[in-house]
């Protein structure tokens, strides 16, 4: 019964542009434009309803607290009287990227034969860094299952980034992978979020077979041009790699070794010659969540509007779908809200191996359950922020309201003030 279940976290209504993040090029050039948290979240919500149409199995991560006053309790101040700085990074509704949520490791990688799951610290940008507490609490509702064992995260200085820099290879995903660890180690003027120390712990963590768990570091050339996780410029899916010729520091090392431990692995690699890492980048053409379609129909690859726009990279994949390969079908779906702060479809979701019915049913949608997130979602979430208005009470008793509504719609009111 084991399955691939995409955890989408529904956009906040705090959603807003600070360009908090540096080498995300995409949040610091849209730093200070007005956004649309309304429009943000349902277009992550057209998106989930675009899986359930795949016949994919989709779940749902929620907003966290914003302002996050706990986080501002412990540096002795309150919101009114915090500088801007403080308060945006107080507001960020980054933890709507659930890619960044935690590392899984499916039960047939994991010596004990659970699903493992480890928060992300995300140490590395103030404004993602006090994220992990609610998502634990999360993680923990929602995996509550003795089938499931969910990790506090590694401890600082050690930043990890989640699930944005981890794959996992295999034959089918019930079936025991290869999993692949990605870090960063120079970036010229970016930092390198994945420390190779904080994914050895939780490969250790998750009890995974040396055997068949790689390290594998992302490339300088890839850092520097503003791929700041490898999930900007690679992708895995079952015995599909997809990247970009410049994704990794050593890239033949890397493919020998995946396919020593794997050898039926099949890599689709973008050259660089077609596609450029920048125009790879500006479109998110990686950041695509690559899916088994459960009709037998081979792959889909599901990208953002920014793809099919970019006219290098709507060339190269529209050759690669009518070619012999794996991936078979382009499904694009329209994220531009989070796509302007530095997050594409890939972003936004958390895959899971696991058995739905293993897993608390307040976070699995339908079609229904979608039609009343997006009821709140129009009801409650501003329509607009631009930049002077995060310091605004009024707005900020709004967004408070909006997710308690969510919470209570989705009879999740017990995390409410976690």
């Amino acid at each position: 019964m084991l399955r691939e279940i995409n955890f989408d976290g529904i956009i906040g209504p705090s959603h807003n542009y600070a360009g908090l993040s540096h080498g995300n090029l995409a949040a610091t050039r849209n730093a200070g434009a007005v956004s649309r948290p309304r429009a943000a979240a349902l277009q992550g919500v057209a998106k989930m309803r675009a899986n359930l149409a795949l016949g994919l199995t989709q779940g749902i991560l929620l907003p966290h607290a914003r302002p996050d006053r706990r986080w501002l309790e412990a540096l002795s101040i309150d919101y009114a009287d915090a500088a801007p700085e403080l308060q945006a990074q107080a507001l960020s509704a980054s933890a709507m990227w659930a890619a960044n949520a935690a590392t899984v490791s499916p039960a047939p990688d994991c010596g004990d034969g659970r699903c493992h799951l480890s928060v992300a610290n995300l140490v590395t940008m103030p404004h993602r860094s006090h994220e992990w507490p609610q998502t634990l609490a999360q993680l923990r509702t929602a995996f509550a299952d003795p089938a499931f064992a969910v990790h506090s995260p590694v401890p600082a200085p050690f930043g990890d980034e989640g699930a944005a820099n981890h794959m996992r290879l295999c034959e089918r995903h019930d079936a025991p992978g290869v999993e692949v660890f990605v870090y960063g180690v120079g970036g010229g003027p970016f930092p390198a979020r994945q420390d190779r120390v904080a994914s050895e712990a939780t490969a250790r963590t998750h009890r995974l077979d040396p055997a068949r768990t790689l390290f594998v570091r992302q490339s300088d050339a890839a850092i520097a041009a503003g791929a700041f996780h490898n999930d900007v410029v690679a992708v895995a899916n079952e015995r599909v790699l997809f990247a970009h010729e410049q994704a990794f520091e050593d890239r033949d090392g890397f493919f020998a070794d995946l396919r020593a431990a794997m050898p039926s692995v099949e890599i689709v690699e973008v050259p660089a010659a077609r596609v450029s890492l920048e125009d790879a980048i500006a479109s998110y053409l990686f950041n695509a969540q690559l899916v088994t379609l459960p009709d037998g129909e081979g792959m889909a690859l599901i990208l953002p509007a920014e793809a099919r726009d970019t006219p290098s990279v709507w060339a190269w994949l529209t050759e690669l779908v009518a070619g012999n390969g794996p991936i078979r079908r382009l499904e694009v779906v329209d994220v531009r809200e989070s796509m302007a702060n530095g997050g594409g479809p890939a972003c936004l979701r958390l895959r899971v191996v696991a058995d739905p019915a293993s897993i608390d049913p307040r976070f699995l949608v339908d079609e229904a359950k979608l039609d009343r997130i997006a009821a709140v979602i129009e009801a409650y979430w501003p329509e607009r922020i631009a930049p002077g208005d995060i310091g605004d009470p009024a707005l900020i008793v709004a967004m408070e309201a909006a997710r308690i509504a969510l919470y209570e719609a989705l009879d999740l009111v017990g995390l409410i003030d976690i």
